[in-house]
């Protein structure tokens, strides 16, 4: 890998000189799917922009977390922490966000609509927030599409953190809140009209880290010193069975997972399952905790929940949705395995014969076709080096000298390939604005090459005058190719910085061999722990880790990439376990190992 530092090319009509002596075309690019069968996480919305109390002007950054996806009369609705507003949606990939402010008095403050309670009662939709005073009334609306609101009660008098609330098939209604490492999520039933409390609050559970590893808090579940935070209920009723789910150890950490616990009614008892319920620490963007579980128009489940970064502040956090479901026996799970690739959306409404209905949740299997492949770029800023724009880590990211419209950075897939989707995923460096801004648009033209001289338009967003911090292009029509390379046109402020350049296609080739020599040492001192190893595969860049209680419930998956061994740190202690491994690479996936079981 190496860097070129060279001046902005002079621009031509229909075509321009590269700044390496091949040529730039910008006749006929190819189109973006217009309406996209896939999307790809973190989600693509126009996250707001936070301030760091007593920090530099570094330290400001894009953030939300804590979200609730309802579906009302055919579309998503999307709402999240401290957004001063919400976001709908007709295809569960367009979203279009709402002004809305919800906390009296009504100004901007920083915890605005903090950890939102979302939930609908016949043909109205209902918004809580957090809130330990009583100036945070409930809101009903038969219209939130068009932002027409009214207060259901001016206050509501539990109050609490990270509230949720339930609507049971008899009628009744349930309040659960909690955010605490010293007490457990709280529940109770209120009145449905009055919205007045039921008896008392009940204990709901509290976490058990000395038996379920996951649980513990930190980065790698080695600060025994610290208690975990639990937080971020949310309930789900299946076939007869209540399913209290609940965010923990910690937002900031990559194993920021949503357990759940399951009961026959809906304040319980409830008996906790074994594996963490959504659950990615591995991969470009880690971490899948606070979040909810919806089903699709279609009847297909799906969640949503919290992606941390956390490296301007512990509250740096995006938003991912997941397929999820129940099997046979009733356990909850949800998939992230390639959970940052593309995958399928649901299917459209109004369509009957709609194919995408079936492939609704399903992986694409496009692979990442540029992981740690050389780069070149126009300058870089200080040590934002031209390699963090593809190795695979959310956290870390290239910047340019400056947002000027000229700057680049270019990607060599390293073999002819078939690149079907491209995300572009900015970074903010150097931003000099906060909250939600009007004109805050990104522009930039994406090339490709077959020999990195001759350059033709690929995708042209020129004119567009949308935010689009994650931005994802599906391709009406696949390219065969070998380079690419984004060329900056206008960026809403800051520099011009990438925390992913990330190509998806296949490539051409063989898929990798099958792992070998796959070993599992659970630790007699603490069964909570084991230590995976295995021989490296010389044609993989990257490994799927799958794990579970059972040899047919492997529903934990753990994406690695170049290395040849794991450390597992989130097992029940009290139950065997079963893992198995496939190797990646940019044209596939191998064969999964037999699956081993370690008691």
């Amino acid at each position: 890998m190496f860097i070129v530092i060279l001046p902005v090319p002079q621009v031509f009509p229909q075509s321009k000189v590269d700044n390496k002596g091949g040529s730039l075309s910008d006749r006929r690019p190819a189109l973006p799917n217009s309406s996209p069968r896939t999307y790809c996480n973190p989600l693509n919305i126009d996250y707001g922009y936070t301030p760091i109390p007593n920090f530099t002007e570094w330290g400001r950054h894009r953030a939300t977390a804590d979200p609730v996806i309802v579906t009302y009369k055919g579309d998503y609705y999307l709402f999240s922490t401290n957004q001063w507003g919400y976001w709908w949606s007709s295809d569960m990939s367009n979203w279009h966000f709402i002004s809305r402010l919800f906390l009296k008095p009504y100004h901007k403050v920083y915890d605005e609509l903090c950890a939102p309670a979302v939930w609908v009662q016949g043909d109205t939709m209902f918004v809580f927030g957090s809130t330990y005073t009583s100036n945070f009334p409930i809101w009903m609306s038969t219209n939130p599409k068009g932002n027409e609101w009214k207060e259901a009660v001016d206050s509501f008098e539990i109050g609490g953190w990270d509230p949720a609330f339930f609507l049971d098939d008899d009628g009744k209604l349930y309040m659960y809140n909690g955010s605490s490492n010293r007490y457990p999520l709280y529940g109770i039933e209120v009145d449905r009209k009055t919205f007045d409390p039921k008896g008392t609050r009940k204990e709901m559970y509290m976490l058990e880290d000395w038996r379920y590893g996951w649980q513990r808090f930190g980065e790698h579940y080695d600060n025994t010193f610290l208690d975990p935070f639990i937080e971020g209920a949310w309930m789900t009723k299946h076939n007869g069975k209540y399913y209290l789910q609940y965010g923990a150890p910690g937002t900031e950490f990559s194993g920021y997972a949503d357990g759940v616990v399951v009961g026959d009614h809906p304040l319980g008892p409830f008996t906790p399952q074994s594996l963490p319920f959504s659950f990615k620490p591995g991969g470009f963007a880690r971490g899948a905790g606070h979040g909810a579980t919806f089903k699709d128009p279609f009847n297909k489940w799906w969640h949503v929940s919290t992606i941390a970064i956390s490296v301007k502040n512990n509250f740096e956090r995006r938003i991912g949705i997941w397929p999820a479901g129940f099997d046979k026996d009733d356990v909850m799970y949800m998939n992230s395995a390639f959970g940052d690739y593309p995958y399928y959306l649901p299917g459209k409404n109004g369509s009957a014969n709609d194919t995408n209905r079936a492939e609704a949740g399903v992986f694409t299997g496009w692979m990442l076709l540029n992981y740690n492949k050389p780069v070149t770029v126009s300058s870089t800023l200080g040590s934002y080096y031209p390699n963090f724009a593809v190795d695979e880590d959310i956290k870390t990211y290239w910047s340019a000298a400056s947002g000027n419209k000229g700057e680049w950075i270019s990607t060599d897939l390293g073999n002819i390939a078939t690149v079907r989707a491209i995300q572009i995923n900015y970074a903010d460096q150097d931003v000099d604005f906060l909250g939600k801004t009007k004109d805050v648009y990104h522009q930039y033209k994406l090339y490709h090459s077959a020999d990195g001289k001759k350059w033709t338009l690929l995708v042209d967003k020129s004119n567009n005058k949308t935010d689009v911090p994650h931005e994802y292009i599906e391709l009406q029509n696949p390219v065969q190719t070998r380079y690419l390379k984004l060329e900056n046109i206008h960026m809403p402020g800051g520099e011009f910085a990438l925390s992913g350049l990330r190509v998806f296609g296949n490539g051409n080739g063989s898929k990798p061999d099958s792992v070998k020599q796959f070993v599992v040492l659970r630790t007699e001192k603490d069964k909570r722990s084991a230590w995976l190893k295995w021989s490296p595969v010389d044609n993989a860049y990257a490994y799927n880790i799958y794990m579970g209680i059972a040899p047919d419930k492997l529903y934990n998956c753990v994406m690695v990439y170049s290395s040849n061994e794991y450390y597992c740190k989130t097992m029940d202690k009290e139950k065997p376990y079963y893992f198995s491994i496939e190797a990646i690479n940019e044209n596939g996936v191998s064969a999964r190992t037999k699956i081993v079981r370690v008691d």
